[in-house]
Formats: C-alpha cells, structure tokens, sequence
C-alpha cells in the first residue's frame, strides 16, 4: 500500500509478470511473429542449423539473466587441457532454484515450433539426463570450447536449442556446415549470439567451438536438448554419464541423480 494510501482502503495485488507465470503464451506470442515456412527452408539448406538474432522478448530475457545470476555461485567449473574450460549449471539444479527455466523447457508452443523447423517428432530428454536443460558460464578469461560435435547417444536424434543469456564478451560461436555431407562444400561461419537470440541444430552435423573469453568477459547460454527417441543403450550411457561427470557437472551431480534412474544424459 502506498504511504499515501487510506488504511482503510484495500488496494489489489498487482499482476502477475508473464514471463515468470506464463512462458508457454510468451513464447506462443514470439512464434506467431515469424514466418515459419521460410525458417524451415533455411533449416534444411543450412544442413539442419537455424540462428536467429531475435527470439525471446525481453521480459523473458530479463527473467533469464537473474536466474542466470542468482546460480552462479553454485556453478561446477571444469578444465580439459586443450579442449575445453568454463562452469555448468545442470538440469538438476535449475529445477531446484529455477522452475522457470524447465517450464520454458516444456512449453508446447515452443516443441510444437521446433517440431514444426526440424520435421521431426520431438520429445523431452529423461528426467535423469543433466543436459536436458542447462547453464552454460564462461567467466574467466581464456574459457572456452574446442572444436566439437555434439554427439548423441541416445537411439535417436538429438536437437539442441542454444539460447543467449547474457554477452558482454568476444566470444564467437564458429561452426561448419555440411561437413558431414560429402558432396556439399563445408560452409563456414560464426555468431555472436545477443540475449534472447537462438541457434537450433542437429549436434552430430554440426562442427563447433567458442573462442576464448578474455579478460574481465562474461557470457552465458543456455541450452535445451529435445529427441526423437530416447532410449539408450546401457553401454552408451556409461559412456555419457562418465563424459557428463568428468566434462559438465561432476560425479556428484551426475551419480546421485542416476541411483535408481533407468535412462540417462546423451551429451
């Protein structure tokens, strides 16, 4: 109530923000503002690769970034010599600090779109697979990602939706088109992915890396994982939770989601 304000008068609450009670409609919004038919044909010639500069609006991109901040300093960091160094946030955590990002995650409007690019029947990972959604932080100078697929283990395909969170760095996003596709010449390029902006790809077409950070830079995205099948088979997700432990989120996050879990990560 305001200072000025009878004490006797009941003031109603305000509203509710969108972005944090109704992510499906904020996104079912930002899709009916593209043509649709026309990504799709830039999907396919691209050799299943899709960015966009403009994607969320910027009440969610908001809600993103405090998010993204509130859980860095629950962040595992992690170093691969010569291939890799930066800090994750998993699945796991982000349902515990951050429903808003899984609601995000699930929202039909957005996997009934994805579908509708992809040309594929699109499922959400298992509840026990940290990549299904996570936080990715390079806030050190020299953070990176080497050149890379990412392959899927799973027995069908994985689709990966890279969203930008926030970006005050040089970091670029470098990729390769058609290296997998012989009579194509591979096509290079690179983005710099702005708040709310997205990549959409099949990882195990998709040659990649992030440049190094440098001093004082920060950027953070955040990625969503969807498939068209997800089983795995037992030997493949030893591989995958061991890759996911080592590379992402540690033993700890990793192992103690999977006791009694029968499916896994397919990072």
């Amino acid at each position: 109530m305001s200072e000025h304000a009878s004490s006797d008068i009941a003031l109603a609450p305000p509203p509710a923000r969108p972005a944090t009670s109704q992510p499906d409609a904020a996104v079912a919004h930002a899709i009916e503002q593209l043509d649709t038919p026309a990504l799709r044909a830039d999907f396919e010639r691209q050799g299943a690769f899709l960015y966009l500069d403009k994607f969320l609006a910027p009440d969610e991109c908001a809600q993103l970034v405090a998010l993204t901040r509130a859980m860095q300093p629950g962040l595992n960091r992690n170093y691969l010599p010569g291939h890799k160094q930066g800090g994750s946030v998993s699945r796991h955590t982000i349902d515990e600090q951050a429903p808003f990002i899984a609601d995000l995650y699930r929202s039909k409007a957005l996997i009934g779109w994805l579908e509708k690019i992809t040309g594929d029947k699109l499922q959400v990972c298992p509840d026990t697979d940290p990549h299904a959604y996570a936080l990715y932080y390079y806030t050190r100078q020299g953070d990176h990602i080497g050149w890379h697929y990412d392959t899927s283990y799973y027995d069908g395909r994985r689709y990966t939706l890279l969203i930008g969170v926030l970006d005050d760095s040089s970091c670029l996003l470098e990729y390769e088109l058609h290296t997998r596709t012989p009579e194509i010449p591979d096509e290079p390029g690179a983005v710099q992915i702005p708040p709310g902006g997205i990549v959409l790809f099949d990882g195990d077409k998709l040659r990649h890396r992030v440049t190094p950070a440098g001093p004082n830079e920060t950027r953070v995205s955040l990625t969503f994982e969807y498939v068209t099948d997800p089983g795995m088979r037992p030997w493949l997700r030893f591989i995958s939770n061991m890759k996911d432990a080592v590379a992402y989120f540690g033993f700890r996050q990793v192992f103690r989601r999977l006791l009694g879990g029968a499916n896994s990560s397919g990072k």
